[in-house]
């Protein structure tokens, strides 16, 4: 198929859903197809096999978009409409594939051309209002319940990224057949075994100090709050302990700064500031301990998948957003208090033996069910079902 894409982000940028994107389009072109994507005047050049990119004008004043909902989305999302709608009628498209709030302007675009329309949820737009503390007006809330509800309702496939979609995908429609596809590649690379070595060293710590390490951003649903707190709490009952924030825009990691020196953590936590990319699996392979203190939203965190993947014991809060994909099995779970996460924190550092074992078996499950062969399956499904294939009206891998 040839494919027209549009995406409500800056592309490429090193943050969740066009980490997301990108593989999806990686996927796209291993499986023979080509897209033509719509996004956002901001990011860096990427080449794959098969893309193309098509950037809208820049509103005057806007020179660049946060993460989450916010003003400037809006005259950059009617420049998006605006050029989408101009490649839609200078192109022959076999299909629309919108991400987020893109579905509106997909849905549109695909009924004026005649063709199926593919959205591809990230999240709830109902839900981001609550997680980034954007709105409380209830008119707004409607109107994004009934955005929500018009792209889910008409896409012929819907892709959602985690279990806690499909359920609302379902509640807007009871006969929807969500394709689940976790978003496992776009989570960064594999750590290399002997890599966090160097990483140590540049940090200033010696190989036995036990590194409790997050990365990510600083936004306030991560629950950084509750990761300062056990970090108090941690420091009383074992000062060895250091733990290292890798993420955060300059001011989120001076805000973070004070916070930890008022708590009088300052010797024991790192900030390591925004890290690219390919500096991220050195310092998985350095970490004794992968933090994902989420506490508030109900999306898997992308950085789960690579967490998996590193073979390190991952203590996370026992919420929906983390026990979609991790159990006790696979990652130490804990309540979502500073007590409880300490705590947490404090078994997996003083039971070596056990926490191995635990991060053996969640490297295990990122090599079976997270696998690219897995991604790329379901990939295929969800455009086979986009295409109108017959087989493909059996939900092979469906939710």
């Amino acid at each position: 198929m040839h494919i027209l894409m549009i995406a409500p982000q800056p592309f490429f940028e090193a943050r969740g859903t066009p980490f997301s994107e990108y593989h999806r389009i990686r996927a796209l072109g291993d499986l023979g197809h080509t897209v033509d994507l719509v996004t956002y005047p901001f990011g860096e050049d990427v080449e794959l096999p098969g893309l193309r990119v098509f950037r809208c004008w820049r509103p005057p004043l806007i020179r660049n978009v946060r993460i989450g909902p916010s003003m400037a989305k809006v005259p950059l999302d009617l420049s998006l409409a605006v050029t989408a709608f101009r490649r839609a009628s200078a192109g022959k498209y076999d299909a629309v594939h919108s991400h987020e709030e893109g579905g509106a302007i997909g849905v549109l675009i695909a009924a004026t051309l005649g063709v199926p329309h593919l959205y591809d949820m990230h999240s709830s737009l109902p839900q981001q209002l609550v997680n980034f503390d954007f709105s409380h007006s209830r008119a707004l809330h409607g109107i994004a319940r009934r955005l929500e509800r018009l792209m889910v309702r008409r896409s012929r496939v819907v892709i959602v990224i985690c279990q806690e979609l499909a359920d609302v995908v379902r509640e807007v429609d009871p006969g929807a057949n969500p394709v689940l596809i976790e978003n496992a590649p776009g989570s960064g690379e594999t750590p290399r075994q002997g890599d966090g070595a160097a990483a140590r060293a540049r940090l200033g710590l010696g190989p036995d100090v036990p590194v409790v390490l997050y990365t990510g951003t600083f936004e306030a649903y991560q629950g950084l709050d509750l990761l300062f707190d056990a970090a108090a709490i941690v420091k009383a009952q074992d000062p060895r302990v250091r733990f290292v924030l890798a993420g955060g825009t300059p001011a989120q990691v001076d805000t973070a700064r004070q916070r930890v020196a008022r708590d009088g953590t300052s010797d024991l936590v790192i900030l390591a500031g925004h890290r690219p990319a390919e500096e991220v699996p050195a310092l998985l392979d350095a970490a004794t301990v992968l933090a994902s203190p989420r506490s508030t939203g109900t999306n898997t965190p992308l950085k789960i998948y690579q967490y998996l993947r590193a073979g390190r014991v991952i203590v996370a809060t026992r919420l929906r957003t983390h026990t979609q994909v991790l159990d006790d099995e696979v990652a130490i779970l804990t309540e979502p208090t500073p007590v409880g996460f300490a705590a947490g924190i404090l078994a997996a550092v003083r039971d070596p033996a056990r926490a191995a074992a635990i991060g053996e078996r969640a490297r295990t499950l990122a090599e079976t069910k997270y696998s690219y062969a897995a991604y790329l399956d379901k990939t295929r499904e969800a455009c086979d079902r986009l295409a109108g294939t017959p087989q493909a009206q059996v939900a092979r891998n469906a939710v």
